[in-house]
């Protein structure tokens, strides 16, 4: 019996590789996985249909994907023909690097929209960076991986964001914006251990009647309303896709008692956690 989603993460600070198999691509069609780490697919032939938080995607060739961490997704079908490149950022990496501002623009863009298609000349420039990428990581030492990541960091975000801006997204934001987007970046982060907004507010430094003003001028939504939604995804991917019990889901996201946990659920569901589970 599943206790959890099993989490996925990466044992160096960055891996890159190519080529992966379908039938390694396949051990995730019986089972949803958390990515604790950040990955960037690339595909150049085939199809891949997979599900991300609950939404199903397909994947085809000259199209870039972004899965950041905190995800959950699973593999629906693979191609006999299928090509990818990926590249990876491992969570230890990324709780340590510094969030620049170019890189948060990349993180708001990607979310709820993880694929973007290049055209033919921005596909095989992007495939031979990946290649270099490669390259790079299996012919140097453990030193030298470490010491270009930040910089590997910095320009494949940046590469995230001009991609998107290229493609009708706005890429010039506001403070506000700026705002809004580390607010989500945290919830993502976060919402496991807290659903308190000052919590946030007091973790980025300003007062909790600014974030939630500010947040919803931007989005129309409240900060309870993003910080909810994700609680809700969380539970019921668990509900459909584990068979852990409804109390381990509600000690996972940090609910003192299963009572509370039933009444949260219920008011943003509109039924319970075992009604969701049976029928929903």
């Amino acid at each position: 019996m599943e206790n959890e989603l099993p989490k996925i993460d990466l044992p160096e600070d960055w891996l890159a590789g190519a080529f992966v198999s379908k039938e390694l691509l396949s051990l995730y069609n019986k089972f949803p996985v958390r990515l604790k780490c950040e990955i960037l697919v690339l595909c150049v032939e085939g199809e891949v249909e997979a599900m991300v938080n609950l939404n199903t995607i397909t994947v085809r060739s000259n199209e870039l994907v972004t899965l950041m961490p905190g995800t959950i997704f699973q593999i629906n079908n693979v191609d006999e023909n299928i090509k990818i490149y990926f590249l990876g950022f491992s969570s230890k990496y990324i709780k340590k690097t510094t969030q620049s501002a170019s890189l948060l623009n990349a993180l708001w863009l990607t979310i709820g929209r993880p694929i973007i298609h290049l055209n033919e000349i921005g596909c095989r420039l992007t495939e031979e960076y990946f290649r270099f990428i490669i390259n790079l990581y299996e012919n140097t030492n453990d030193f030298i991986r470490k010491e270009v990541a930040e910089n590997l960091y910095v320009d494949v975000h940046k590469a995230i964001t001009l991609a998107y801006n290229k493609s009708g997204e706005k890429g010039n934001l506001s403070k506000a914006e700026q705002l809004s987007k580390q607010f989500s970046q945290l919830v993502t982060r976060y919402y496991r251990e807290n659903r308190n907004v000052s919590w946030y507010a007091e973790k980025i430094g300003i007062t909790q009647a600014y974030l939630c003003a500010t947040i919803k001028q931007v989005t129309g939504k409240t900060c309870v309303d993003i910080i909810s939604a994700m609680v809700i995804m969380d539970a019921q991917s668990q509900l459909k896709l584990t068979k852990q019990s409804i109390q381990s889901i509600s000690d996972s996201l940090n609910f003192s008692n299963m009572s509370f946990f039933g009444k949260y659920f219920k008011r943003y569901v509109g039924m319970s956690p075992q009604e969701y589970r049976n029928n929903g």
